[in-house]
């Protein structure tokens, strides 16, 4: 039998050449391949402008432009106020004014869920409480990763939690779909104010 060689630093594995028989001699890049003709330019193609396929039958239309003053004129759609008529920096928005947006759509989606399934005034998310509560909020992720059962966090609304966020504890729910930046109702209880364990997810159901 033949023994395995050992390969150190002081003793280096020769590399293996290559054979002129290998197929990757013969097909690499620097070489072409064999028995077909290289191809022609692209730009001495002979075939340009001819139909290869059609569909249907034309019946010789007729395409006319009036142009001048009767040209058409594209207009605004919807309130003057509510488009944008001058140039604006993408992305360039101040931290104050996308928290303030932030807050009004969790307390407009919040008022959909209340008026929705009929619930009374929400609790704050990151106080203790004994007994259930229906609290509103956020959905978020507390690291850096996918959002999954263990990071998922609940970022509650300015004006009832400060804008504070409090651990979520969905083990007794059945089936959930959440994602990070959803506005969602829940009810559970927060013993230590420290996690929340979620019994109720409310949703927006349409028929």
């Amino acid at each position: 039998s033949q023994k395995r060689s050992n390969s150190s630093p002081e003793t280096p594995r020769p590399k293996r050449s290559l054979s002129s028989r290998s197929p990757c001699a013969l097909l690499s890049p620097s070489s072409l391949s064999p028995g077909l003709t290289p191809s022609q330019k692209y730009a001495a193609r002979g075939s340009r402008g001819e139909v290869v396929a059609s569909f249907g039958s034309i019946q010789g239309p007729s395409w006319s432009g009036r142009g001048g003053d009767s040209a058409c004129i594209p207009k605004l759609f919807g309130l003057p106020e509510e488009n944008l008529t001058k140039s604006y920096k993408f992305m360039f928005q101040k931290a104050p004014d996308v928290r303030e947006v932030l807050s009004w759509r969790i307390e407009e989606l919040g008022e959909a869920l209340r008026s929705h399934h009929g619930l009374e005034d929400f609790a704050p998310a990151s106080l203790p409480a004994q007994e259930a509560v229906t609290v509103l909020g956020r959905i978020g992720c507390d690291s850096n990763g996918k959002l999954n059962a263990k990071s998922v966090v609940l970022e509650g609304e300015r004006e009832r939690c400060s804008g504070g966020q409090v651990p979520l504890d969905l083990s007794e729910l059945k089936e959930y779909s959440l994602f990070p930046g959803q506005v969602v109702a829940l009810e559970g209880t927060n013993s230590t104010g420290r996690r929340m364990l979620v019994s109720r997810l409310y949703e927006v159901t349409h028929p």
